[in-house]
């Protein structure tokens, strides 16, 4: 399959410094005619379930050393922070009784059913086949991807870092007591990543003024839970930042000042890019 098949970009430093990965599974936008056709809602309602403009946040990991990785395809297609086996019967004809988790009785499994607020995507349930070839075009390149990514670091770095980056309504936080944080930080409550990677990316949102709070409401989905292995130095953080700090959420548009907060936003992941990169240079050195 060539680049311009894949369901996903990938953009690759000159040289990988540290084994550092930014990806963007929720972040595409590329709506076939297919699937309008079979949907009730309009494109702005289905975009609302988008992270949207996440990958051009990203987009300047591989100027810093670091590995891009972000989905061409919607979400409301087939949503690849969940499990393969997230099955909801009510969007997919054909599919044999199993447990559900809440994620999926809600109507968000890997083939969703609704988008933001409740809202039903299809006319009518799909049938399994059809489920069946989203996830083979879908979501089967973009976890093989990820995986050989992973692997890579591993081998060359002995470590791989995954900064799964998503985006969350304003409204999301409306709950919560006091002044809400910018942006939150999943890493399932230290199953997914280390206390010292949590740290460091913690530090480097903070250290341009952001509020971050850590793993509430939010401590990370299926990626976290799939891939981060603290134990065998594969560490993988959730990183949810407030839609309107950068856009329009009515009209899925960039605020006036977006270019202001992707430069705040690109020293980040300048920061993290570079993540014990002079002692990964010592041991190649070695």
């Amino acid at each position: 399959m060539s680049q311009a098949e894949l369901p996903f970009l990938l953009n690759r430093p000159d040289r990988w410094k540290a084994g550092v990965i930014f990806a963007s599974p929720h972040s595409g936008c590329h709506y076939p005619d297919w699937f309008l056709r079979g949907t009730r809602l309009p494109i702005h309602a289905l975009r609302s379930s988008e992270d949207a403009f996440v990958d051009r946040l990203i987009a300047c990991a591989p100027d810093f050393g670091a590995v891009s990785l972000c989905s061409l395809v919607p979400r409301c297609i087939v949503d690849l922070n969940r499990g393969t086996d997230e099955i909801d019967p009510l969007v997919v004809r054909g599919v044999p009784r199993h447990p559900l988790n809440q994620r999926t009785l809600a109507g968000l499994g890997v083939i969703p059913r609704v988008v933001s607020q409740g809202r039903a995507i299809h006319e009518r349930p799909i049938d399994r086949a059809e489920a069946e070839r989203r996830i083979e075009t879908c979501w089967q390149p973009y976890h093989q991807a990820l995986t050989s990514l992973i692997s890579e670091a591993r081998k060359r770095f002995g470590r791989a870092i995954l900064i799964d980056m998503h985006s969350m309504p304003h409204d999301a936080l409306a709950h919560l007591q006091g002044s809400r944080p910018d942006m939150v930080l999943g890493n399932r409550h230290g199953l997914s990543a280390s206390a010292r990677v949590t740290d460091a990316v913690c530090a480097a949102v903070e250290s341009q003024g952001w509020r971050i709070r850590r793993n509430s409401p939010f401590s990370g989905a299926y990626i976290c839970a799939a891939y981060g292995r603290p134990s065998q130095n594969v560490h993988v953080v959730q990183l949810e930042i407030d839609r309107s700090l950068y856009m329009d959420e009515k009209t899925i548009l960039p605020r006036p000042d977006f270019d202001d907060f992707a430069a705040r936003m690109r020293r980040v992941i300048r920061d993290l890019s570079r993540l014990d990169a002079d002692e990964q240079d010592a041991i190649a050195a070695e």
